[in-house]
């Protein structure tokens, strides 16, 4: 009962919910994922291009799909879409009881839009119309990037009814942006005269990645540092800012969503836009491998893990309602940053995190796109 307990723990006695980071068609199939539904307690899942390229790349699941594909005369981008659709719609229909359940707040499946254009207003629109539509679930969202030009595109998106996952978040100021744009675009929904209570959407803020960069920079600056005083301050920060960061995020995320703008939208029925914690998986192994999930344990978030981090806090997590615990301290870890005996600009560091980002779903898009046309060229052989 151990392994059940600390996820439903955490879901039932402090209001945040549990989701997966990780799909694939075996899991679906082999009935996996409902068990880890219905046993212990995942109440969502989001997915990427890497997850998709670890999912189909070399294995043979897929392959019947992909050669009625070939059969007809698809390219291999439509046989691409075909395989994921089809996982997310099944997914969706796994995780609809939990959709219905919890009267929409849970029970999602996030895909992403094609990660090569990010940074193309117009074109993301297009494509977060096209997935839906296609998609054809109430429980999928889109996953759509947090970037100048993603935003308006969240705010077009949620205005036409469509769910929508911001992904990508690393500073706080985008975070602010993302709300806000929510906002907007349940404003325009509900002037044009139309319902805004079905439509849901999360924050997603990442972790880990901002550590791993900042503990880096923090290690290069140590080498050869022979004052003590200065050597600690360096030591001190290792780990410590990606918590405090999000820490900060979740008071922005009150001061939004406890206004007389959002009180407006909430008597007609808003749901309030989730921060949904990412990059949840520990980097460093001298890290607490559950520390992204202990420390930011709070009322109205979701924290999205992949499975090996599933099990580990089924195993250990120590559930308590941290997220606002030493809040004054995380404010004073984001301030120290700009010590001159540490001097790491904290903007530089989110926009170089936001860059590599895209980079990191767009290079496994292209690698599988890549495997992808091997293999038809190899089934459309035999």
């Amino acid at each position: 009962m151990v392994a059940t307990n600390r996820i439903l723990e955490i879901e039932n006695q402090y209001g945040q919910s549990i989701w997966m980071d990780n799909l694939n068609r075996a899991s679906i199939e082999s009935g996996e994922l409902k068990e880890l539904i219905e046993k212990k307690g995942i109440s969502g899942i989001t997915s990427n291009p890497a997850i998709f390229e670890k999912a189909i790349a070399g294995n043979q699941v897929y392959d019947a799909d992909i050669e009625a594909g070939i059969k007809e005369g698809k390219s291999v981008l439509d046989i691409y879409e075909n395989l994921v659709f089809t996982d997310i719609r099944n997914a969706c229909d796994i995780l609809l009881p939990v959709y219905e359940k919890s009267n929409g707040l849970d029970g999602y499946v996030s895909i992403e839009v094609t990660p090569t254009i990010a940074k193309d207003t117009e074109k993301t629109i297009a494509e977060a119309r096209r997935y839906f539509a296609t998609i054809n679930r109430p429980n999928v969202m889109i996953k759509i990037p947090g970037t100048p030009e993603g935003l308006p595109a969240v705010e077009q998106a949620i205005s036409e009814g469509i769910n929508v996952n911001v992904t990508l978040l690393f500073s706080v100021d985008s975070y602010i942006e993302t709300a806000w744009a929510y906002i907007r675009g349940l404003e325009k929904r509900s002037a044009a005269g139309e319902d805004i209570s079905k439509i849901a959407s999360v924050a997603s803020f990442f972790l880990s990645r901002i550590d791993s960069n900042i503990d880096d920079r923090l290690d290069e600056k140590l080498k050869g540092v022979d004052r003590l005083e200065k050597k600690a301050k360096l030591q001190e920060l290792k780990g410590k800012v990606a918590i405090a960061n999000a820490k900060i995020a979740y008071q922005k995320y009150k001061e939004i969503f406890g206004g007389e703008r959002w009180q407006a939208l909430a008597a007609k029925g808003a749901k309030v836009q989730r921060l949904l914690w990412a990059s949840t998986s520990t980097k460093n192994p001298e890290y607490s491998d559950v520390m992204y999930i202990d420390e930011l344990v709070g009322m109205d978030t979701v924290n999205t893990l992949p499975p090996a981090t599933i099990d580990a806090c089924a195993d250990h997590c120590d559930p308590a309602n941290r997220i606002e615990s030493n809040v004054d301290q995380a404010y004073q870890v984001i301030e120290s940053l700009a010590d001159p005996d540490i001097d790491i600009n904290l903007s530089e560091v989110m926009d170089e995190l936001l860059d590599d980002g895209i980079d990191k779903f767009i290079k496994p898009f292209e690698s599988l796109i890549s495997s992808l046309e091997d293999k038809v060229k190899h089934l459309a052989a035999v």
